[in-house]
């Protein structure tokens, strides 16, 4: 089944509470951490998170942009994430922080930049929840949905498909109907949207439209 991530990057900080609560019909919150060394932004660290926490019951998509995830996944893990994302590119050695965020009791994922090849996935394929394909640079909300990322969805797709069938493959990055509509098509089952969502009129409306794509 397809679910909608709402990116809150994108939402009025001024407003948390009414951002939060009009993006209510989303599956997850996708909560991007940006520390300005692993990418050229500095976005939100722990306490946004425990205060996210605290006002839904959605669950918490954490996207670790940093340059050490293994110092700070337990923290995010005890601040209330549900699922703790980090990137492939940051961690020569990923399995130490696959098991500190499993130890943590809560779901793994490893993002991909745009030049990363997938078949760096591979060896760690099994003891993942999700992998993300990043469709843009990550660092910045509101950027141009990069049709190269295609090809590597329908590749992780095919290599969940014979090894980890219920692996979650999410997209973030220029997600609009028409992009949603190609990821979709080409194996993705979670999509990650920030401006798109809250730029919206309605919020909701705009989850719901995402919603109506069905998944291969």
């Amino acid at each position: 089944m397809l679910q909608i991530a709402p990116s809150l990057l994108s939402a009025d900080f001024s407003n948390l509470t009414g951002e939060i609560a009009a993006v209510s019909n989303g599956d997850m919150l996708h909560l991007d951490i940006m520390d300005g060394h692993f990418v050229p932004n500095i976005s939100f660290g722990l306490p946004i998170v425990e205060c996210v926490r605290r006002m839904t019951g959605l669950l918490l998509d954490v996207h670790l942009m940093i340059a050490n995830p293994l110092k700070y996944a337990e923290a995010f893990a005890w601040a209330g994430a549900d699922l703790i994302c980090f990137h492939l590119e940051a961690q020569p050695d990923p399995r130490p922080v696959l098991r500190a965020i499993r130890a943590c009791g809560k779901m793994a994922g490893m993002a991909l930049k745009p030049a990363t090849p997938v078949q760096r996935l591979e060896p760690y394929l099994e003891e993942l929840d999700m992998v993300l394909i990043m469709a843009v640079e990550p660092g910045f909300g509101g950027q141009r949905f990069q049709p190269g990322a295609l090809p590597k969805i329908q590749a992780v797709r095919r290599m969940a498909d014979s090894r980890k069938p219920d692996l979650w493959i999410q997209v973030d990055g220029g997600i609009v109907p028409e992009t949603a509509a190609s990821c979709v098509q080409a194996g993705a089952d979670v999509l990650v949207a920030g401006t798109y969502i809250f730029r919206s009129p309605s919020p909701a409306q705009a989850i719901s439209q995402l919603r109506l794509l069905q998944p291969r």
